[in-house]
C-alpha cells in the first residue's frame, strides 16, 4: 500500500483518536492497546468484537464494533485489489501449470 493511505483509527461515535496508551483491559486482567493487536488480548488470545471508547483519556465511553473504529478501509482495500489485479494471472503456481 502507498504511504499516503487515508486509513485512520478513531471512535465512530465521538471521533476520539487512540493515543497509543494501554486503555483496554481483558477479562484475564491484561491491560494493553487494543489497536496494536487488532482487538486480540496478547495474554489469553481472546478476540474482542466490540471496543469501548475510554473516557479517562478523553473518549466518550461508548461501545462500538471494533471494525467500526477503522476509517478509510474501503480505499485501502481498493488499492490492494488494484495492486493484486495488476499481477499477471500466469504468475501463480497451481494445478494448471504445464
Amino acid at each position: 500500500m502507498s504511504n499516503d493511505s487515508s486509513l485512520a483509527i478513531y471512535c465512530p461515535r465521538c471521533h476520539w483518536e487512540p493515543d497509543g496508551g494501554a486503555h483496554w483491559q481483558c477479562t484475564c486482567g491484561c491491560v494493553w492497546n487494543t489497536f496494536d493487536t487488532g482487538a486480540v488480548c496478547p495474554r489469553c488470545q481472546r478476540r474482542w468484537r466490540d471496543t469501548d471508547c475510554p473516557p479517562l483519556p478523553g473518549g466518550c465511553g461508548a461501545t462500538s464494533p471494533h471494525i467500526d473504529w477503522y476509517h478509510g478501509l474501503d480505499a485501502a482495500v481498493a488499492e490492494l485489489m488494484e495492486t493484486a489485479l495488476a499481477v499477471p494471472a500466469n504468475v501463480c503456481c497451481g494445478r494448471n501449470e504445464p
